[in-house]
């Protein structure tokens, strides 16, 4: 599958998810509802996918991605008024933690549905620069 055309199919299913909840519910109610909305598309995801974090080569501890979808991209969920950095920071994070060359922060928390792509900057980092030879 397309990458392209998987983020267009996830962000229909999260529209329809904020089209008929509005905003004010917890993340995990949207969380709930999206993983409907995927599997009524026949797009395949885990939830809660759990990642060892790694510092100096021991393990630090765990991090959870809320979705990764078709084993190609993680989706990040937010309910709150607004993006900020710290939230682009941590869908960045779980980006490069999962190797995936695309994320996906989803924010059901505002009036207007909110939706950012997120790129792995190690990995586009050498495909820009394999661009260029």
């Amino acid at each position: 599958m397309d990458i392209e055309d998987l983020t267009y199919r996830i962000n229909g299913c999260a529209m329809r998810v904020h089209n008929i909840l509005g905003n004010g519910f917890q993340e995990v109610i949207y969380q709930r509802c999206l993983a409907i909305e995927l599997e009524k598309a026949g797009i395949k995801f885990r939830r809660e996918v759990e990642q060892e974090i790694f510092y100096d080569g021991l393990i630090v501890g765990k991090r959870r991605a809320d979705f990764v979808v078709e084993e190609l991209l993680t989706v990040e969920l937010k309910a709150c008024i607004n993006l900020e950095n710290n939230h682009l920071a941590q869908a960045k994070n779980y980006v490069v933690a999962y190797n995936f060359n695309i994320g996906l922060l989803i924010n059901f928390g505002a009036t207007s549905l909110q939706f950012k792509k997120i790129y792995n900057p190690i990995i586009n980092k050498y495909r820009t620069g394999l661009n260029k030879i």
